[in-house]
């Protein structure tokens, strides 16, 4: 079936993450995604990653269309333009005031195609006086919040893992740009999307800001918990640890039941959310008691017979087995020529009737689909795409 975003042509001018995250989230959906990179080595995502194969790109480049152009030179320049003229959506992510010096700013592209949507990402926003700075993913976590409060108390912020920044940069930047093909379906126009890293993750810190400005309170680093929020954690077992949260009054006395101790839900120092937080540390140390005699097999026949909330701490090793992620299709196998089979995450969110899937594999090499695209859309011919390449255009 095809995505709902089916016949929305997208190019894509980002490199590295929260541009290219952006476009892989719209192509995931359907829309038709002409990703343009350097000649030569490309989008320096190609070669990020861990292990042996760097196949990180795999999941950032898939359905995309990649074709090649110098924008640093007025040829290549003209290019995207001529692309740009036809297309729905631009995507960018480079430094505010890049694409203006390029003549591919907003004022220039809607002079020639009104109804372009310009999906704008950068580390402070296309205003005020930071917006010229340089600005990554975590410097975006650190001034919108999230480091100040990742981690434990007695050591300096944490991160985590991924690059959350900049995929939240990129999804609100994608939300923007459904929401502009919606407004346009009204007025026939275009318009810019504006999505700054530290304002989105700014949008994720739930009451930090209001918590400060009414009553002086400043979040601290909290470790494995969020404070008066009990019992939510993850816990010992014989064989590994295992996630239980059991917050809830209802759940609370579920789990107390399943630990055979029932007595826990009534007593004073539990009975309520409030008091349950107030003891969170007694109280974790009372079911880490409790989980470190049992395996997690035990313990999770226990959770699900009582229907309390919880589950394994997984790495990919577990998602590759488990049935659930099986049957509901939560892992893509996408034929590759290089790696045979490459397994990665399926698109989501998941539509019933327009469904988002993994169409096409990411581009092997920058310029894949240089003949394909410039001749369908801009009818260029193998001997002028020959002559550009020469001059170092493509």
């Amino acid at each position: 079936m095809s995505g709902a975003l089916e016949g929305i042509r997208v190019v894509e001018l980002g490199q590295l993450i929260a541009g290219p995250f952006c476009g892989q989230l719209l192509g995931d959906m359907g829309a038709d995604v002409i990703k343009i990179e350097p000649p030569g080595a490309g989008d320096p995502m190609r070669t990020w990653g861990n292990g042996e194969h760097k196949v990180w790109w795999d999941v950032i480049g898939r359905n995309k269309r990649s074709v090649t152009a110098n924008l640093r030179v007025a040829e290549g320049q003209d290019l995207a333009r001529r692309l740009l003229a036809g297309a729905d959506i631009m995507i960018e992510n480079f430094k505010p005031g890049t694409i203006e010096k390029w003549g591919l700013g907003p004022d220039d592209l809607h002079a020639i195609n009104p109804r372009l949507i310009v999906v704008r990402m950068s580390g402070y926003g296309q205003t005020g006086p930071y917006a010229t700075r340089a600005g990554y993913g975590g410097i975006g976590e650190a001034m919108g919040g999230w480091r100040a409060i990742v981690g434990d108390p007695d050591r300096p912020p944490a991160r985590m893992g991924v690059s959350i920044g900049d995929t939240l940069a990129a999804t609100y930047g994608c939300m923007g740009a459904l929401a502009a093909l919606q407004a346009r379906e009204r007025s026939g126009k275009g318009q810019v999307v504006d999505s700054a890293l530290y304002e989105a993750v700014l949008q994720v810190m739930e009451s930090v800001v209001p918590e400060y400005a009414l009553m002086g309170l400043v979040r601290q680093r909290s470790g494995s918990i969020l404070p008066g929020i009990a019992p939510s954690n993850v816990y010992a077992c014989k064989d590994g640890e295992y996630m239980i949260g059991g917050n809830g009054d209802t759940i609370f006395a579920r789990l107390c039941t399943a630990m055979g101790q029932p007595e826990l839900a009534s007593d004073p120092r539990f009975a309520t959310h409030v008091a349950r937080g107030q003891r969170q540390a007694e109280l974790d140390d009372l079911i880490n008691l409790w989980t470190s005699t049992k395996t997690i097999d035990e313990v999770e026949a226990l959770m699900i017979e009582h229907s309390v909330p919880a589950g394994r701490v997984y790495t990919g090793r577990e998602m590759l087995a488990d049935p659930h992620f099986a049957a509901r299709q939560a892992i893509a196998t996408v034929p590759h020529p290089v790696h045979g089979e490459l397994k990665m995450q399926a698109p989501m969110p998941r539509l019933s009737d327009t469904p988002s899937a993994i169409r096409r594999r990411a581009p092997l090499h920058p310029g894949e689909h240089n003949a394909e695209v410039y001749g369908e859309i801009l009818g260029l011919g193998a001997q002028e795409l020959a002559d550009l390449a020469a001059r170092g255009v493509i």
